[in-house]
């Protein structure tokens, strides 16, 4: 970065800032499935100030396919990283839950790549379906 132009450097930075304002429906902080399911209303704080509701069904629907130490791992909302133009969608995952839960909704096996699981567009519309308030968009600089 030492030999960019400085016009380089002011759209660098000019992107940064749009993908803050993009990702700002982001939760502060992720919660367990575990902890999600013993709130009256389950819910994260957003960064923006505002509070993402989850569907109790869909919280059901998860804790079915996991036993009682997996909902404590499991984080929610799964983050699923988004590139404008690229046919394959990754979803974040730092442990072995996520992947466990995408494999058995899309009845597949899957392979973790380095930054996560690698779906394509048609599956996502399969998880979405299913997980549409347990999984949020994730607007990377690059995955």
């Amino acid at each position: 970065m030492a030999d960019e132009l400085p016009y380089d450097r002011i759209l660098r930075e000019c992107l940064k800032s749009e993908l803050r304002v993009i990702n700002a429906h982001l939760p502060s902080k992720q919660k367990p499935l575990s902890d999600l399911l013993s709130e009256e209303y389950p819910h994260v704080l957003c960064r923006d100030g505002s509070t993402h509701l989850f569907k109790r069904k869909e919280l059901k629907y998860l804790a079915d396919l996991l036993d009682a130490e997996e909902q404590k791992e499991l984080s929610l909302p799964i983050l699923i990283g988004v590139v404008a133009g690229v046919g394959e969608i990754v979803i974040l995952c730092p442990g072995v839950v996520e992947e466990k839960v995408i494999s058995k909704i899309l009845d597949m096996p899957l392979t973790r790549g380095q930054k996560g699981i690698v779906i394509y567009k048609p599956q996502l519309a399969i998880i979405r379906k299913l997980l549409r308030t347990t999984t949020q968009y994730l607007f990377p600089p690059k995955l």
